[in-house]
């Protein structure tokens, strides 16, 4: 039972005002926000300090919830959210069923998380909402980080997730702006602040469930490593991300500064100067390839392909070509071209 109405609020606990403060810091001056609400104890105190918080601010405060279909009892979970977040003075409360591929090739958390942003792009869309927040806490920063190391991907995986993110024409080809308040605050806060205010939380048995790799490293991997590495092991992890996005960030904006004077239009797509990029760092040589790949065709390309592509750099013959997904890239003279593959 929610005792934290407008008529009687238990006192404000530690974990209370720790989230509210977090979830104050983050909201926009204006608009619609909208929760995205599982309704398990993360994003249940998220909706909560929301509430709080947007009331205070004058500014609306709604939440969407995702029945992804995948477990029995799914609709009555999203019901109880539902509940729950009315009780808060949350509107509007929007539920939306998904259907997820079991079988996709990314596999199943991944599908899930496709058809899950996409449910809240097309929400916000049509709601007109400002702002999208979510639940991701230190602890799957932590995750986070682990998984891109474990994959050997670069800083962008490593440097986690951040607190604000734009989603441009994303998965549910709607733009939306992305809040996560909470990346500084541990689960054992959020799951706090449900009990001391009288919350009930879902548990989510795909969130204790081997099968899936974020589980085995939440479970076992980080455990084993407060245990024998470090005892600060996710704060440790959380500051590694916020470094790396720190030095990544200032790599883009410093080719965002150049770009224009760098790429130009060629036929059906696009070319970088060769001489710039040869004076420039590798690192940055190889930033500036996946960003245009990027920004220009939608495709994000491994660091295979972008060692092949910058290989052409620095190739004396002409016309050698590198083949990507769904581009060609070439060198000619001075520029680097990238095409759309027929």
């Amino acid at each position: 039972m929610i005792t934290n109405s407008e008529n009687h609020r238990p006192r404000l606990s530690a974990a209370s005002a720790e989230v509210r403060g977090a979830v104050r810091a983050a909201l926009p001056v204006s608009g619609l926000v909208l929760v995205g609400l599982s309704g398990g104890p993360d994003s249940l105190a998220l909706a909560s300090a929301t509430a709080f918080e947007a009331r205070k601010a004058g500014i609306d405060a709604g939440v969407v919830i995702v029945n992804h279909g995948l477990q029995k009892g799914s609709a009555e979970v999203a019901e109880k959210a539902a509940a729950q977040a009315r009780a808060l003075g949350l509107a509007p409360v929007v539920i939306r069923k998904v259907t997820v591929d079991e079988n996709a090739s990314q596999g199943l958390e991944a599908a899930a998380r496709d058809a899950r942003y996409a449910a809240f792009e097309s929400a916000a869309a049509e709601l007109g909402a400002s702002h999208i927040l979510l639940a991701h806490t230190m602890d799957d920063q932590a995750e986070t980080v682990l998984l891109g190391l474990a994959r050997g991907s670069g800083p962008k995986s490593i440097a986690g997730m951040r607190e604000e993110r734009i989603s441009v024409g994303g998965t549910g080809g709607q733009s939306a702006r992305y809040l996560r308040p909470l990346l500084g605050i541990r689960k054992a806060t959020l799951l706090q602040m449900c009990v001391d205010e009288g919350l009930e939380p879902w548990h989510d048995p795909h969130n204790t469930d081997p099968k899936f790799l974020r589980v085995k490293i939440r479970t076992e991997v980080i455990p084993y490593l407060e245990e024998n590495l470090s005892p600060g092991i996710i704060e440790a992890l959380a500051r590694t991300a916020a470094i790396i996005d720190e030095d990544a960030t200032a790599l883009e904006e410093q080719i965002e500064e150049q770009i224009e004077d760098i790429v130009e239009i060629a036929e059906a797509g696009i070319s970088i100067s060769v001489p710039w990029l040869r004076a420039n760092p590798v690192a940055i040589r190889h930033r500036t390839i996946r960003m245009v790949v990027q920004a220009e065709f939608g495709v994000s390309i491994s660091r295979e392909r972008t060692l092949a592509v910058a290989a052409l750099i620095d190739s004396s013959g002409e016309q050698k070509r590198v083949e990507l997904p769904g581009v060609v890239a070439t060198r000619r003279k001075d520029k680097l071209i990238f095409q759309a593959s027929n």
